[in-house]
C-alpha cells in the first residue's frame, strides 16, 4: 500500500461539513484520489426512510462514475466524528470500483480530529467479496 495521503484525509474531513445527517447526527466525509491527482469528495446523505440514505463513500464513487472516472480511482479516505470505516455495503461498492479500476484501492480511515489514521486494503476489509466472477459462474450454471 502507498504511504499516508494527508491531503486526501484533509479533503475527507472537509467533506464532513456538507453531510446531511439530521437523523444520526453522524456526519461522514469521503474523498477519492484519481490517477491524475484530482480529488472528488462526497458526504453522507440521510433520508427519513433510513434505507434510502447514502453513505459518503457511495456518493463519492457515484460522482466519479458520473464523470466517467470510476476506473481512475486509486485511493479513498473516510472521516467521521469517531474513527470511520466503510460499512459492508460500501465495502462491496468499493470492490466493484477495484474491479473497474483493475487495481487495489488504498483505503484510509480517520476521525474528525485526524488524531488516528488506519490504512487498509479492501482484501482486509472484505476478504470474500461477491464479484463479477461469482455472477459469471452463476450464469454458466443457467446455460
Amino acid at each position: 500500500m502507498k504511504g499516508l495521503d494527508k491531503e486526501l484525509l484533509a479533503a475527507a474531513r472537509g467533506a464532513m461539513k456538507h453531510a446531511y445527517a439530521p437523523y444520526s447526527r453522524f456526519a461522514v466525509g469521503a474523498a477519492l484520489r484519481l490517477s491524475d491527482g484530482q480529488v472528488i469528495t462526497g458526504s453522507n446523505f440521510e433520508n427519513a426512510s433510513y434505507g434510502l440514505s447514502l453513505c459518503a463513500e457511495t456518493v463519492a464513487l457515484a460522482t466519479a462514475n458520473a464523470q466517467g472516472r470510476l476506473a481512475d480511482v486509486e485511493a479513498i479516505a473516510v472521516a467521521g466524528p469517531e474513527m470511520a470505516i466503510p460499512c459492508g455495503r460500501c465495502r462491496q461498492i468499493l470492490s466493484e470500483a477495484e474491479q473497474v479500476a483493475g487495481r487495489a484501492i488504498s483505503i484510509y480511515c480517520t476521525s474528525a480530529d485526524g488524531d488516528r489514521v488506519l490504512q487498509y486494503s479492501l482484501a482486509e476489509l472484505l476478504p470474500h467479496a461477491f464479484t463479477l466472477a461469482n455472477v459469471e459462474r452463476n450464469d454458466a450454471k443457467d446455460a
